[in-house]
């Protein structure tokens, strides 16, 4: 029997720094059990997510359990991912963790309208980054229950 493939942590982001400091801090104090998919802009994110939920022939693609997405992106930008995959009901389930330097209330507002599950600010500090990854690791994948998990069951890292 083949095992199961876990689901993905998608990371929409175009800058190769913050891309490889997020990928540390997730890495961070023990193994990853999933696989981290890294999307440099809007257009490949929603062209991704549209063959997982249109079917593919490539049997690795998986629905993402998780997208932390920056907001400045090229092209149309994070809050246009979010409004899109809001809208598909195949993908709206789908936990999305705004993670920006943007403290703008209008990107804030804009975000949490859109449907964002959560907005992060990226501390500068590489210590602090850190740290708030490892938070949202605790939350998402320890004490959260999403749908399709069951009711007691836990995403794993």
């Amino acid at each position: 029997m083949k095992p199961a493939i876990r689901q993905p942590i998608d990371i929409v982001e175009d800058s190769d720094d913050d891309f490889e400091a997020t990928e540390r801090a997730l890495k961070r104090n023990g193994g990853l059990a999933n696989p981290l998919l890294r999307f440099d802009c809007a257009e490949s994110t929603l062209l991704y997510l549209s063959k997982v939920m249109h079917g593919s022939d490539d049997p690795e693609l998986a629905m993402p359990g998780i997208i932390l997405l920056d907001l400045n992106l090229p092209g149309i930008g994070g809050a246009a991912i979010l409004s899109q995959m809001r809208s598909q009901l195949h993908l709206a389930e789908i936990p999305v963790v705004v993670l920006t330097t943007s403290t703008d209330p209008r990107d804030i507002e804009r975000c949490y309208k859109a449907g964002a599950n959560t907005y992060i600010q990226k501390p500068v500090d590489l210590e602090r980054f850190f740290k708030a990854i490892q938070q949202l690791k605790d939350y998402w994948f320890e004490l959260a229950i999403l749908p399709g998990q069951g009711k007691c069951a836990r995403r794993q890292l």
